[in-house]
C-alpha cells in the first residue's frame, strides 16, 4: 500500500471521475473510497479512464455501519465491488466499530478474504479495546487501522500499539480540515520552503503513518504529492507532535449515533 493516497470523503461521484483520473496523471496509486461516499462508481470510472493498470492502482473501500452483521457485510461488499467495476478489492475496511455487529462484520471480512475478493482486510475508526475484541475472536489481524489522526490528535498509544501488532495505521482528516494556521508550521514549512499542509503529510509520513488528504483542486493534488523530497529534523517532528490537544475534528470512536 503506497503511504501517500487520495481520500475522496464528500467528493460527488461525477467529480470522483475527474479527480480520480487527474491524480493517477499526477502518479498518485492509492485511492480511499467508501460505501458511504456514494462514490464508488466514479472512482471505479476514474480508475478505468485513467490508462494505468488496475493492478498498478490500489483501491480501499469500507463497510458502512447499516450494512454491518455477516450476512449484511458480504452483500454490501458485492455491492461496493459491482459499483467499483472490480472483481478483487485491494482493502475493505470497517468504517465504524458498530456496537454488537463489528466482530461479526470481521467474520465477513475473512470470508471475502479467504475467497480471494479483496487482498487485505481492516478497520477504520478503532480504538485499542475494539482491536482487542477482534483478536479475541480472529486470528487474522487487520492490516490497516484507519482514524482521525494529525498533530492536534497525535493518539499515540493507539499508533504504538497498532505498531507492536503489526497494524499499519492511515490517517484521515490529516490536514485538520484546513486548521494549518499554526505558528510552528508555518516556520517549519518556512524552514524547508514547504506549505503548512507538505509539513504535516511529511510528518504523517515520517511516523510511520499512511496518509490521505482529500482534494479536488489540481494544484492541492501536485502539492500534496511532493514530500518525499525533503525530511524533518528530530527536534521538529517533536515540535509538531507537541502541538497535540487530543482534538477530534470527527467523532469519537465511542460515541458515534450514525
Amino acid at each position: 500500500m503506497p503511504m501517500l493516497g487520495l481520500g475522496v470523503w464528500k467528493v460527488s461521484d461525477d467529480e470522483a471521475e475527474r479527480v480520480v483520473t487527474d491524480a493517477i496523471s499526477k502518479g498518485y496509486r492509492a485511492i480511499d473510497t467508501a460505501a458511504a461516499y456514494g462514490n464508488e462508481e466514479g472512482v471505479g470510472r476514474g480508475i478505468a479512464k485513467s490508462g494505468v493498470s488496475r493492478e498498478d492502482i490500489f483501491v480501499t473501500t469500507k463497510i458502512w455501519n447499516s450494512d454491518q452483521g455477516y450476512e449484511q457485510a458480504l452483500a454490501a461488499f458485492d455491492v461496493s465491488r459491482r459499483k467499483l467495476n472490480m472483481d478483487v478489492v485491494d482493502l475493505v475496511l470497517i468504517h465504524w466499530p458498530v456496537k454488537g455487529k463489528y466482530q461479526d462484520t470481521w467474520r465477513a471480512l475473512e470470508e471475502i478474504y479467504s475467497k480471494g475478493y479483496a487482498r487485505a482486510i481492516g478497520v477504520s475508526n478503532f480504538h485499542q479495546h475494539h482491536l482487542d475484541d477482534i483478536a479475541a475472536v480472529s486470528s487474522l489481524t487487520p492490516a490497516v487501522n484507519q482514524v482521525e489522526y494529525h498533530p492536534l490528535l497525535t493518539q499515540e498509544p493507539l499508533r504504538a500499539y497498532c505498531e507492536s501488532k503489526g497494524i499499519r495505521m492511515t490517517a484521515w482528516s490529516p490536514l485538520m480540515q484546513g486548521n494549518l494556521d499554526v505558528p510552528i508550521l508555518k516556520e517549519i514549512a518556512a524552514k524547508h520552503g514547504k506549505s503548512p499542509a507538505q509539513v504535516v503529510l511529511r510528518w504523517d509520513i515520517q511516523n510511520g503513518v499512511i496518509t490521505i488528504p482529500k482534494t479536488t483542486t489540481s494544484s492541492r493534488l501536485v502539492e500534496n504529492s511532493q514530500i518525499f523530497d525533503f525530511e524533518l529534523s528530530a527536534e521538529e517532528m517533536q515540535q509538531i507532535s507537541a502541538l497535540n490537544q487530543n482534538r477530534r475534528f470527527g467523532s469519537d470512536p465511542d460515541n458515534f449515533n450514525f
